[in-house]
């Protein structure tokens, strides 16, 4: 196991060296996914079914250098009845730990993790309608409406949805949040997982990279959320990387796409184990995004979060014994980063 961290710490040194991008620029959000909030069913028990993170590893992500925590939760637990009021409890829980982040100098991504579904419902269907999806945003947006620091994701990877009833959904709930008066940068994903390497392909009701470019965002404030995984079929399911060749080229297609269309981008969730071509692969997107931060204002690695098992090939939660290979990677990167966004326009911009 010792040679084997060994070489692994050497293919990591040399990949960093060979992309000087990584020593002088990064995107401005840096950062990982602490899941664990989203866990379990939507009558689950805090502490028993699900958890949110503990400020010993909100600290140890700080202290990494990471500037963004993506947050995610269930959107069932915080409006437990569609149109209706949000629950106090959990909506409590979630800005405790959002002013956890904060204290440790932040930003938070905030992450309904539903995959476009309310129960087993999809969004724009009866009764999770794009009214209602709009409404629970306008709801969320009040609580957090201005705050620096806090960005709104509109939702984890809707998946089975046609992109044009997306961007319908999409875009009532960017109005909604504009109509609560919340300034705050919104990050819009695509269908079809939101996947990089899908992204200008015709999955389901069209392209992502041809319907959203309909989005209407009254204050212009707004990026889009790609994730891309490096398996063999871009699903962050297996712990080899065939597919890490074609997955830096997708980032370097949607990055075109974004330089293109006048966009900007954020890389949501990415991830991969410790095998060669993985940290490779990994190595070559934080390149690509670092040479373009005119376009890319960040990225969140896939995943930590206190209930991650050790044995996880993804996981960068901090456990007793080395430090991930992944996680120093992901604190090089940070290192080399420069500068902040601002995550809520400023009035008369």
């Amino acid at each position: 196991m010792k040679t084997t961290r060994h070489l692994t710490a050497l293919l990591l040194a040399a990949a960093l060296i060979a992309s000087p991008a990584l020593a002088t620029e990064a995107p401005c959000y840096r950062g990982v996914n602490l899941s664990g909030g989203e866990y379990g069913e939507r009558g689950g028990t805090y502490g028993t079914n699900y958890t949110y993170p503990s400020e010993d590893t909100i600290g140890y992500f700080a202290e990494k250098g990471m500037t963004i925590i993506r947050l995610p939760f269930r959107w069932e637990r915080l409006q437990p009845a569609l149109g209706g009021r949000l629950d106090d409890d959990e909506l409590k829980r979630i800005k405790d730990t959002v002013g956890l982040i904060r204290k440790h100098g932040m930003a938070v991504l905030l992450d309904p993790h539903n995959f476009g579904y309310y129960d087993k419902v999809q969004v724009s269907t009866a009764p999770a309608t794009d009214s209602a999806f709009a409404d629970f945003w306008a709801r969320l947006a009040v609580e957090f409406a201005n705050q620096e620091g806090i960005l709104f994701g509109l939702m984890n990877e809707p998946h089975d949805i046609k992109a044009t009833d997306w961007l319908d959904a999409a875009n009532a709930a960017i109005r909604s949040i504009r109509a609560a008066g919340a300034r705050n940068l919104i990050l819009v994903p695509g269908t079809a997982w939101s996947g990089a390497h899908s992204w200008e392909k015709d999955v389901i009701g069209g392209a992502n990279g041809t319907v959203m470019l309909g989005v209407r965002d009254p204050l212009d404030f707004y990026a889009f959320e790609v994730h891309q995984y490096l398996d063999i079929d871009s699903s962050g399911t297996h712990p080899t990387c065939e597919g890490a060749d074609a997955a830096v080229e997708a980032i370097a297609g949607v990055t075109a796409w974004l330089k293109r269309n006048h966009k900007r981008g954020f890389l949501g969730e990415f991830g991969a184990s410790t095998d060669r071509d993985c940290m490779s692969g990994l190595t070559k997107i934080y390149a690509t995004m670092s040479d373009n931060s005119d376009v890319w204002l960040g990225w969140s690695y896939w995943a930590a979060g206190d209930w991650w098992p050790a044995n996880e090939p993804f996981n960068v939660q901090p456990r007793k014994g080395p430090e991930r290979p992944q996680m120093r990677l992901l604190a090089e990167v940070a290192k080399a980063g420069v500068g902040t966004c601002s995550a809520v326009k400023p009035a008369g911009k």
